[in-house]
This record gives structure tokens, sequence and C-alpha cells, in this order.
């Protein structure tokens, strides 16, 4: 039997409190034809999530209140099948986002923290040399670490923000989309950079020249808010086990929209070689 490949994934954990509506109120505005769903999110949880359904040997690291939604997450992972034994138990309440989705799939989103303001840069408990992936949901700190704990460091620099200090210099990998690359002129010379398109997509340049590129794939649009989760987890994965960048990235696609026509913030995705493409 083939031994899947590791990811430590480093990131925020969330309760998502999610309202779909047909149309998104506007400033000062009321829309009552909301539908309350209830579930698990954060990007690191979604990440995390997304490449052990995809195959990989997942490792979370991040934090959670001592509270129901705590051990409730906590159990969700361990059903997956992620490993949760370096996610911290913080004095906050566990993070939650509120999220509006419209008809189109189109979402906004406020995130209240909490535990994910906690965490303890100097206990992530990394192997060190591991392949990390991690985001910018958590504290400079954090990520500082877990770019000097890692042998191979991805970073989603999302949302856009400015970077530590000497993280750039570490990262093997950034991915944007088109938004965060415009406001993060710095990454554009990364060894490798993905920016995703959206439906149009997405390209992989090496220090800013361009080496590969696939098209959207078409699909019922239920939900965006995890698919750039689930296409970052693909593209990992799909690296680090020796896929072509071209293939990695068309794969990429394929994931990230069967995760735009899921209504979860956590899609049930397949193995990653379920996402067939032409090499």
């Amino acid at each position: 039997m083939t031994t899947p490949l590791r990811l430590t994934v480093v990131g925020a954990i969330n309760v998502d409190l999610t309202a779909r509506v047909e149309r998104a109120p506007g400033p000062g505005e009321t829309v009552a034809d909301g539908v309350l769903q209830r579930g698990p999110g954060g990007k690191g949880a979604n990440q995390a999530v997304a490449a052990a359904r995809l195959g990989a040997a997942v490792r979370l690291v991040g934090a959670v209140g001592d509270d129901l939604d705590g051990r409730g997450v906590r159990e969700q992972l361990a059903s997956i099948g992620v490993d949760a034994s370096t996610v911290q138990t913080a004095d906050a309440a566990t993070g939650t986002a509120l999220i509006v989705v419209d008809a189109t799939g189109e979402n906004s989103i406020v995130v209240c923290a909490g535990a994910n303001a906690a965490i303890d840069a100097d206990a992530l408990g990394i192997d060190p040399g591991s392949a990390v992936l991690a985001q910018l949901e958590v504290s400079d700190a954090v990520i500082s670490a877990a770019a000097d704990a890692a042998g191979f460091f991805a970073l989603n620099a999302a949302p856009a923000r400015p970077l530590p200090a000497g993280v750039l210099e570490q990262a093997d990998l950034v991915i944007v989309n088109e938004t965060e690359y415009a406001q993060l002129p710095e990454v554009h010379d990364a060894p490798l950079l993905c920016v995703t398109l959206g439906a149009a997509g997405a390209r992989l340049y090496r220090h800013g020249e361009l080496v590969a590129s696939a098209p959207g794939v078409s699909t019922t649009v239920r939900n965006t808010v995890g698919a750039g989760d689930a296409f970052c987890a693909a593209l990992v994965v799909g690296l680090l086990r020796g896929d072509a960048e071209e293939v990695a990235l068309a794969r990429a696609c394929a994931v990230g929209a069967a995760a735009v026509a899921d209504d979860a913030s956590q899609p049930d995705l397949q193995p990653l070689d379920a996402y067939g493409v032409s090499a």
C-alpha cells in the first residue's frame, strides 16, 4: 500500500453561521428570506479537511475554545481522519464566521477570530522539515513560526495583508486570487506563484514568468466560500506528490469547481485522482 503524503495545515478554525438569501442586503437594509445553516469552517480547517478528503495524511495546527463548538470541531475532524492533536485549547471562544450567500453563490463574511487570535506560536508542534500549508487568518507570529519549521512552505496569502518579515523568502509556493495579487505586489516574483482567476481558471508563475495555466471548469455555483480553500489543498497535494505543474493546476481547478457546486464550506470531495485531466 502506498503511504499517503503528509501535510501540516496551520490556520483558523471556525464555526460558520451561513444565511442563504435570494439577494444580499444593502447598507441599512433587512431581507427576511434567509435560511440559516451551521457548519464547520475557517480557512485552516477547510484546507485540512479538503486535503484529507483528497488523500493526504493531514495534521491541523490551530486553536478552539473550551466550549461546545470547540468539542464539536474536534469530533468532526476526527471523523474525517484529520489529526487534531496539535489543535490548542484557548481561553477565548471558538472562532465564528457570519456569512451571507446569495442566489448566485456570492458571499460576504464577517469573521470573529476568538481562539484563532490566541494560538501559542511557541507551541505549534510542527515536526521540523514538514510540508506546511498556511493562510493569513492567524497572527504573524504563528505564520513566521510555521515557516521556520517547514521543509516545504506553501502560503495562501489570504486575506491579503502585509506579510511578516522573512516569510516570503521562506515560501516555496504562494497562492493568491486576482484581488490579492493586486494588493500584494511583493509576491509577484515568488519562486512559485499561483494566481486564481475564478471561473477563468488559474495561472502558475515562476519568478514572474508564466509556466502553466488551466481553464476554469463549468459548474453550477452554489457557494464560493470554500472553493479557494479546496483549490489550495488540491494544488499543494498535487505538487507534493509529484504531479506535473500543469496537471496539478488543472486538477486544482477541477476540485475548486466541485467545491463551488457544494453548499458546504468543507465540500464532500473525492480522492484527487478522481479529478482526471489530460497531461
